[in-house]
Formats: C-alpha cells, sequence, structure tokens
C-alpha cells in the first residue's frame, strides 16, 4: 500500500529523504508490530525516530529495532488520513478505529419500514434495502436534532417512539393537542392520509427543503390569485419561517446513498491536484489530475472541462463497501468538511448526478495556487502561479 521501501541500517543517509507530508512505517524484525504514522515533514519526523539517541531524554527511538522504512508521500492532511486509515485498518483490523479515533456522524434516519414512519437521529447505517432512509452528515448530535425538530413542525408526522396500536381510546399527546401531528395513535386520520404526509417529509429531506419551499410559494400566490389576502400573508410568515430551518443545512446534507461528490486536493506530484470520488458516501482516490496538458491533449484542443470528464469516465468502479466501511468514509468525510480551516474544496452532484464541471475546473485553478474558495487572489508581493485565464474557465487549454 506504501509506495516506496527502504533498508535502514545505522549508516542510514536522512538527507535522501523529502521533506514532505507523507504517511509511513517502520518495520522491525520478523512479525513485530510496525510503527505506523503520518507527518508533515517525514525527513524530520524519521530523523527523530531513528536518528542517534539522546542521552536522558524519554523520547521514542526506534533506531536499535527498525529494520526497513515504508512511506508515500501525500499533498494535504486529508489525504494523509485517507491512506493512514486504509494502512491501519488492513494492519490492525481489530483496533484500527481507537487507534483512529474514529466517530460515526450523525445522521437523520426515516423509519419507513414502520407501519407509522418517524424520524429519528442515529451513528449506525441500516442495511441497503432495510426499509430506512438516511440523512446527513450533521457536525454533531445537537445539530442533526435541532434540524429535525425545527423541521418536523412544518408537518404533522409524529414524533413519539413507541409502536402503535391504534386505538380510538388513546388520549393521544400535546403534540395532537396542538394540531402538530395527525394523531394516528387514536385514529385521528386515516392511514393513507399518514403516508401522504410521511412522503411530503421524505421529499423535503430528499430535496434540501425546496420541495416545501416551493409548495408554500405555489399555495400563496394561489391565495393572493384568489383574493385571500390573509391566507396569504400567512403562507408567507411561514415561508420566512422556513427560510433559518433551511440556513442550518450544510451543503453536504444529502441522503447517503445519493451522497456523491468530487473532493479536491493538493497533490504530491508537481503540477497536478489530486482527486478524491465519493460515491454513496464511499471514498476512493487519489487520482492525480495534472493542471497542464499533456501533448495529446493539447493536440486533440481538449478543455480543462473535457479532461476531467475523461478522467472521471475512467475512474475505477470503488469496491463494494461493508456498512461499518461507508460509516468509517462517512466520519472521515464529516472530520474533514466541518473543520474550521480546512483545505482543499468540494462538489457535489446535482438531482441528475452530473458534476458542475465548470465549477471544478476553477476550483482545480484555486487548489493548485493554495487559495481556497472566496478568497482573493494572491497578492502581487508573493506571485502565485496561475492559470491561463481561458484555462481557468475551462474553455480553452493552456498556451504551450
Amino acid at each position: 500500500m506504501l509506495s516506496t521501501r527502504l533498508e535502514f541500517t545505522p549508516e542510514f543517509d536522512f538527507s535522501a529523504l523529502a521533506a514532505a507530508p507523507a504517511v509511513f512505517a517502520v518495520r522491525g524484525e520478523g512479525g513485530s508490530e510496525p510503527y505506523v504514522s503520518k507527518t508533515t515533514n517525514l525527513r524530520r519526523r524519521l530523523l527523530r525516530l531513528l536518528g542517534p539517541a539522546e542521552e536522558r531524554s524519554r523520547r521514542l527511538n526506534l533506531r536499535d529495532r527498525a529494520r526497513s522504512i515504508e512511506y508515500t508521500l501525500t499533498g494535504s492532511e486529508f489525504e494523509s488520513g485517507f491512506l493512514l486509515y486504509r494502512l491501519l485498518r488492513s494492519l490492525f483490523p481489530q483496533n484500527y478505529a481507537q487507534r483512529l479515533r474514529i466517530r460515526p456522524a450523525p445522521l437523520i434516519r426515516l423509519h419507513l419500514q414502520n407501519a407509522y414512519p418517524r424520524a429519528s437521529i442515529t451513528t449506525r447505517l441500516g442495511r441497503s434495502g432495510g426499509g430506512s432512509l438516511y440523512y446527513g452528515p450533521f457536525a454533531s448530535r445537537a445539530a442533526a436534532e435541532k434540524f429535525a425538530n425545527d423541521s418536523l413542525d412544518f408537518f404533522k408526522m409524529r414524533r413519539c417512539v413507541e409502536d402503535l396500536h391504534p386505538d380510538p381510546a388513546f388520549p393521544g399527546c400535546v403534540y395532537s393537542e396542538m394540531k402538530m401531528c395527525l394523531a394516528p395513535c387514536f385514529r385521528g386520520c386515516t392511514d393513507n392520509e399518514y403516508h401522504e404526509e410521511v412522503a411530503r417529509v421524505t421529499a423535503y429531506l430528499d430535496s434540501a427543503g425546496r420541495s416545501l419551499a416551493r409548495d408554500l410559494e405555489r399555495e400563496r400566490e394561489l391565495a393572493s390569485a384568489s383574493l385571500e389576502f390573509e391566507k396569504a400573508a400567512a403562507l408567507h410568515a411561514r415561508r420566512e419561517k422556513l427560510q433559518p430551518v433551511l440556513a442550518q443545512l450544510p451543503e453536504i446534507v444529502r441522503r447517503i446513498d445519493q451522497l456523491s461528490a468530487l473532493l479536491l486536493q493538493r497533490s504530491a506530484e508537481p503540477g497536478a491536484v489530486a482527486l478524491f470520488r465519493v460515491e454513496r458516501a464511499i471514498l476512493s482516490g487519489p487520482v492525480p489530475f495534472s493542471v497542464q496538458p499533456t501533448a495529446e491533449h493539447a493536440a486533440r484542443s481538449q478543455s480543462m472541462e473535457l479532461r476531467i470528464a475523461e478522467t472521471l469516465a475512467q475512474w475505477p468502479s470503488p469496491a463494494p463497501a461493508s456498512l461499518l466501511e461507508t460509516s468509517e468514509h462517512l466520519a472521515l468525510l464529516k472530520r474533514w468538511f466541518y473543520r474550521g480551516s480546512r483545505t482543499g474544496e468540494i462538489f457535489f452532484t446535482d438531482a441528475r448526478g452530473e458534476l458542475p464541471l465548470r465549477r471544478v475546473a476553477r476550483g482545480i485553478g484555486r487548489v493548485w495556487r493554495g487559495e481556497r474558495a472566496g478568497e482573493p487572489a494572491a497578492s502581487s508581493a508573493v506571485e502565485a502561479p496561475k492559470l491561463p485565464e481561458a484555462q481557468e474557465r475551462g474553455d480553452l487549454p493552456p498556451v504551450s
């Protein structure tokens, strides 16, 4: 899994190692457990681990035990973390999650397999086809609970967690008293009416709230056209109340089986960026993408957008993943996305499953130059490499 292997001896020349980010493993005799880690400076880290030991120092030193070094240079913190996860998963299948401190991402679960569906917050994915839908990842359980509760205020789906056995003698709960639930518990509605309401909730979550916003706007216009101004005003107020609820929803929160995106990171290869694919919440990559086209691409006058599409078309299909692996990939993606100082960019597919290739082309230029989305270009005091304008737009190949 690691690309470079070197034998270690006391005469090892540390200057031959790159002073660059990497994931590495130091191996000893026979079947001894390897030391595996990541670093932002491979040469400095290995010199500390394998250099001559200092007297009376308590710092870990493996010089007398090491027999070989394996490493792969990386271009970003995200790439290092993903490679370290894959390496530890293969070497320490029993406790790699504890070593990496992987915390499952909070999700909204829609229990459609229940006779009277409801929503809950969970960190565990169920099997595909099990009758439940999952939405996330959220930054925290509190954020997921707040969005779910605020959203359900616009619907009349039940909030209780019990399996219902409808009985007209049942007294109901506070939500039914406040007309915020259709109250299937005491047959306050028919089964068809309840499932129609569940379908509205599902459409709301699938569309990130846009379905409800459209419905409210359409009803408001109809009420206004019918001169029902009080009703139109109430619908307008309801639409305004929805706006801050939808503002809570980060772009990454999607239905998990439809979570697809392209993630851009700096690459260890010069003149390239690293592409990571997200398909149904499964990560794959990195695949290096050269910012400057090859001679073959230049001869065919391919734009950057066409080269991106060609790279994605040739992307190998990800291997089938278990529920545990899907949950772990989702946790790694959530950890990166919600970092306050994350590097790189991510672009999500639209409702048709298509990526915004023009925006991706611009994002590649920013990642290559070390800029962040929304930041102004680098000042002239420190000149940053720049893509030709037409290439950054994705319209034309660069001038050679």
